[in-house]
């Protein structure tokens, strides 16, 4: 019997064995999902999960996608063999993937919003999503090697799992969003508690070779009590909310960050070359716009000459913001004159000022002294003016600008680092800095904060 015949014969099945399942009602359906779930929490030592940040694992992952999505028809072969998006190239898009004694057997890919927006977008509305607190993160190009889709959910599941983790605790996300085939989707709803964005489904869903989808969204704040309300009593390999709640892997490698940034990207000018430019003509494809917000993120030297050209009059005619390209999640607090420490998070930083959540409703044009956590060994004292008040929060008093009238060496390295350093592996350099001198009040002030 040929590959073809027998990957007909599975197809059948598949479809027989839907057509019974959606006899029985909703709430039958996804009990028996999750009857079927069996999570190792001592996966094999052989298993390895981590951020794909190689050209070889990039290259291994982007061809494992190809072959899931062009057997699915979800796209049309392509002559390089893989699957590459332009959100790849994005420094806010991370690639997972999981190895069998050194072999890319399962892959999966967050794009958290960025200056492409998200692929879903143009056929999902996210208003929704977007009117509650949190950044939003799609799950996107996920495949499992054909070896190891019958095993259980060996790889899924710590891929998953791994997802999840890295969400919660280094991508800052509270939201996560999905587009998948309608076949799929009840997986999603029964085993994750993913919610439809709508309920209609998309006929034609252009991202995936216009097969049908539907759009879902979770949000990671409630999740744990969900997982623990249905799975808390059950048994340790069918306890999902024990599993990515409680259980530690030791197979996962959780990136390595010198500062409090958000994401880690791995494109550095030779990568992108590669795959945007030699395997693919991704770059050559973008147009005018997006080459230009590519050009806003990608400002070093080296990147110029693998990024796609612009005409110069084209630039006159998109007006275009300087994109951060680290953002962070820094514990810090603000003295204000003689009262206590006041608790705020700093989500985003800059040579002349920050951008920080408050608790508490803080008062403008106020001068204080901010002692910002950049890094594990990275504490900052910097003086601040506080000068815009950026909205309020449901969680927080609200979002605050703050202008810095003096800084220190800690801060200084920290911002050159963020500058000058394009991958997360170029933060974990040594990053020399011109010594500046303090503006405003005297450096001798924040001495005296800093030592208490």
């Amino acid at each position: 019997m040929s590959r073809i015949q027998r990957s007909s014969i599975r197809k059948q099945l598949r479809q027989a064995l839907r057509h019974a399942l959606n006899v029985l009602p909703t709430a039958w359906r996804f009990a028996l999902y999750r009857r079927m779930i069996d999570c190792d929490p001592a996966p094999p030592a052989n298993l390895q999960l981590k951020i794909a940040d190689t050209r070889e694992e990039l290259a291994a992952c982007f061809a494992l996608l190809h072959d899931a999505y062009v057997g699915s028809g979800f796209m049309k072969p392509h002559p390089s063999g893989m699957r590459v998006t332009q959100y790849h190239a994005l420094p806010t898009t991370t690639t997972l993937c999981a190895k069998i004694d050194g072999v890319v057997v399962g892959t999966m890919s967050m794009i958290r919003e960025g200056v492409f927006g998200f692929p879903l977008q143009a056929a999902f509305d996210l208003s929704e999503v977007r009117a509650k607190e949190g950044q939003i993160a799609e799950i996107s190009a996920l495949a499992v090697h054909p070896d190891y889709r019958k095993t259980g959910g060996a790889i899924l599941f710590p891929l998953m799992k791994f997802m999840y983790e890295y969400c919660t605790e280094y991508f800052d996300t509270r939201h996560l969003v999905i587009a998948v085939n309608p076949d799929k989707i009840e997986l999603y709803e029964s085993l994750l508690f993913f919610k439809r964005l709508r309920d209609n489904v998309v006929d034609r869903y252009d991202f995936a070779n216009g097969a049908p989808a539907v759009g879902a969204t979770l949000d990671l704040a409630h999740a744990p009590a969900l997982f623990e309300q249905v799975y808390g009593g059950r048994s340790t390999r069918k306890n999902l909310f024990k599993y990515f709640v409680q259980t530690r892997l030791p197979n996962i490698q959780s990136p390595r960050r010198r500062y409090h940034t958000t994401n880690d990207p791995v494109m550095t000018p030779e990568i992108l070359d590669h795959f945007f430019n030699q395997q693919t003509q991704g770059f050559a494809e973008l147009d005018e716009r997006r080459r230009l917000l590519l050009r806003s993120i990608y400002g070093l030297p080296g990147y110029d000459a693998v990024l796609p050209p612009t005409p110069p009059s084209v630039a006159g005619h998109h007006p275009l913001r300087r994109h951060q390209r680290f953002s962070l999640r820094c514990p810090a607090q603000l003295v204000l004159g003689d009262d206590a420490p006041l608790p705020l998070t700093v989500i985003e930083l800059s040579a002349g000022g920050f951008q920080a959540e408050s608790k508490v409703p803080l008062p403008l044009d106020a001068d204080g002294i901010a002692q910002v956590e950049l890094g594990t060994r990275d504490c900052s004292t910097v003086q601040v003016r506080i000068v815009r008040n950026g909205g309020p929060s449901s969680q927080y008093g609200g979002f605050y600008g703050f202008k810095l009238e003096a800084t220190d060496e800690v801060w200084r390295r920290c911002v050159a680092a963020l500058e000058q350093g394009q991958t997360a592996a170029d933060l974990m350099r040594p990053m020399p800095i011109a010594v500046a001198t303090p503006v405003g009040p005297t450096a001798a002030r924040l001495a005296d904060v800093a030592l208490g």
